[in-house]
Parts: structure tokens; sequence; C-alpha cells
């Protein structure tokens, strides 16, 4: 399974959409009806599964799912 595809797989499980659907112009609150606990829980699981730290500053400018995908493949490469 690519990265890309567990990324949207895990993002599929807080919400009814499923991976092929999740474009990377979905807003995750507005599209995704993401609440502020579900975000950060998705987060964390972002953080187990791909074995990066996100950094606080950048997270909050986190708004679709693209964005999402860019920063974790970015902290990918830079470790």
């Amino acid at each position: 399974m690519s990265m890309e595809s567990k990324f949207k797989e895990l993002i599929s499980q807080y919400c009814q959409s499923s991976p092929e659907d999740l474009k990377n112009d979905i807003r995750f609150r507005e599209d995704l009806d993401f609440s502020s606990l579900d975000f950060m829980s998705f987060l964390g699981e972002l953080e187990d599964e791909f074995d990066v730290e996100l950094e606080q500053d950048k997270i909050v400018q986190i708004r679709t799912v693209g964005e999402a995908l860019t920063m974790i493949k970015d902290l990918q490469e830079a470790s």
C-alpha cells in the first residue's frame, strides 16, 4: 500500500468518505466535518503511522487533504 493510500485510509476512518473519494482539495472541517478533537486524533495517528513529528505552528495551517499529505511527505523526506 502506498503512503498516499495509507494516508487516505486513515482519513476515511474519521468521516463518511471512502479513500477513493478523498481528493486533495477537500477540506477537513468544512467538507469532511472533522471536529477539532477528530483532527487532533487524526494528526496523532499520522505521527504514529508515518513516524514523523508534526510541528504545532504548521498544524494550524493545514486546511485540506493535499496540504496534510504534502506536509507528511516533506517530513519523511527530511528525516
